[in-house]
């Protein structure tokens, strides 16, 4: 919220309604989000596992590292597939992803060109499982799945990797959405504290408008030049009902979903946040607090998924 706070007077921030790191905590988080219920997300096998049981798409599941000895026999299991992506099961911020965009000389073409061999890829599920890249550097999981092939529309204003819409989902209604679009200094990551572009997105339309750049409102992607305005995002409705249905799965009041939308089988969810950031807000020019008041106001929230849809789009 950096960014805000220095061009506003803390009185001005209230009025728009921006919401802060405590006020998230004490009166969102914590009273909407179950600890017992955070496993469910923070889990990426345990989210996996329970979006296929109730029919939301997701990327495919290749294969699971548990333990040390099971890395030696993956790159059998891997012999099918020429690109894939490996995730620490408890991983964030983007940390310890490791995207394969194919196989030359006997060994794995990286995501930003580089080549690595079969040892360097088992020694990188190794430093997953030691809990390198997890919450609190405990012992963790390596996924091993389906590499999403992007949609085409998004290949002017994305650098190597994949954008994803991440959404504030309040109460099961979607309240606010971003698209983060990946540059060249994020590394191909579509995560906003390594260099990704962070767009908002009109509810309503799926339309986006300005977006920010490390603190910097910004019109055009910085390593393509291609404008990042007005960009419709495609299947926009499912998007919004994908992510309406995880507030089903989970049970946790106050969540962030991320979406890709992928070429050939469309919006597929990514993950689930138990703690989403509030950078959004500064994509969007636009605080939460008004949204989420709106909702909190209200008695009862529509049961099916369409009618929580067409309420997020009032907002």
């Amino acid at each position: 919220m950096s960014l805000m706070n220095r061009l506003l007077p803390w009185r001005v921030l209230k009025a728009k309604g921006i919401m802060g790191m405590n006020k998230r905590n004490g009166d969102y988080i914590a009273a909407y989000n179950k600890r017992s219920q955070y496993p469910l997300v923070d889990d990426k096998v345990k989210t996996k596992h329970l979006a296929e049981a109730a029919g939301v798409a997701v990327p495919k599941l290749y294969a699971v590292v548990e333990i040390e000895k099971q890395i030696r026999g993956i790159a059998k299991k891997l012999e099918p597939y020429d690109d894939f992506v490996v995730k620490p099961s408890h991983g964030s911020g983007g940390e310890g992803i490791l995207v394969i965009i194919g196989r030359a000389l006997g060994g794995y073409r990286k995501g930003n060109g580089e080549m690595m061999t079969e040892s360097e890829l088992d020694h990188h599920i190794s430093n997953v499982l030691s809990g390198m890249y997890s919450l609190g550097g405990l012992p963790d999981t390596a996924l091993i799945e389906q590499r999403v092939e992007f949609d085409p529309i998004f290949s002017a204003v994305s650098y190597q990797g994949v954008p994803d819409v991440r959404t504030i989902v309040f109460r099961g209604v979607p309240v606010m959405a971003m698209i983060r679009l990946p540059t060249r200094m994020s590394d191909g990551k579509a995560n906003l504290h390594q260099g990704a572009i962070g767009v908002g997105i009109d509810l309503k339309t799926g339309k986006t408008f300005s977006g920010v750049w490390h603190e910097k409102i910004v019109e055009q992607h910085p390593d393509t030049g291609a404008s990042i305005v007005d960009l419709q995002i495609p299947q926009w409705d499912k998007i919004l009902e994908l992510t309406a249905h995880c507030y089903d799965l989970a049970g946790l009041g106050y969540t962030g979903v991320d979406i890709v939308l992928d070429r050939d089988h469309g919006p597929l969810m990514l993950e689930m946040n138990a703690r989403p950031g509030l950078s959004i807000q500064i994509a969007n020019q636009c605080g939460l607090l008004k949204r989420l008041e709106k909702i909190e106001a209200l008695d009862d929230i529509p049961e099916s998924i369409e009618d929580r849809v067409k309420l997020a789009k009032t907002l």
